[in-house]
């Protein structure tokens, strides 16, 4: 069984392909000077680039879990997600409140995928 992993780091793959299922990282924002909106509108425009560069799309989204340093921020997440999310096939997902690993970032999202 063939493994494929994108962009290594010293500590992680952002993806990871393996028997038809992308498995990518957590992603958070680049910018953390955007509110959460921004924030999760620039998170979601990752994974759409990380899922091209395997070979899917957000149709294919088979999870997806979302933190949020913040819950009561949820509703702003929701507006960014609501405009990007294919309504035809929307994943099973999960929303939970959990502190971040670095205080700037509002959102951090990770999705599963099938190719």
């Amino acid at each position: 069984m063939t493994i494929v992993r994108h962009e290594p780091s010293s500590n992680l793959c952002n993806a990871v392909v393996h028997n038809g299922v992308v498995y990518l990282a957590g992603i958070t924002a680049a910018n953390t000077s955007a509110d959460v909106k921004g924030q999760t509108v620039q998170v979601l425009d990752e994974i759409d680039r990380l899922l091209a560069l395997c070979g899917t799309h957000k149709s294919k989204i088979l999870t997806a879990s979302i933190w949020l340093p913040k819950i009561s921020t949820r509703p702003q997440m929701n507006e960014a997600w609501n405009l990007w999310s294919d309504k035809a096939n929307l994943p099973a997902r999960a929303c939970v409140e959990s502190k971040l690993a670095d205080p700037a970032w509002l959102v951090e999202i990770a999705v599963t995928a099938a190719v």
